[in-house]
């Protein structure tokens, strides 16, 4: 019985492809009614006035008009105004 193991590559030596997550539109940009303004994971941005957020917590446009960031009550919001 062998009292090495045999020198294969490392086990842990693995990682997940980038999911693509962030900021789509950037404030003082146009967005139209569907599109994506931010990929986020749970609700860093919450949705304002033009927008809503999807059951993944993805932040998108349902009117047309200019991406706008705002603070209120220590949250960020994102509006398409």
């Amino acid at each position: 019985m062998a009292h090495k193991k045999g020198g294969g590559a490392t086990a842990k030596n693995r990682d997940s492809a980038g999911k693509r997550l962030g900021v789509k539109i950037y404030g003082g940009q146009k967005a139209e009614p569907g599109n994506i303004v931010i990929r986020q994971r749970g609700t860093v941005f919450y949705s304002g006035q033009g927008t809503m957020l999807g059951r993944d917590h993805t932040v998108f446009a349902v009117a047309s008009g200019t991406v706008k960031f705002i603070r209120r009550l220590g949250k960020k919001f994102v509006q398409v105004t």
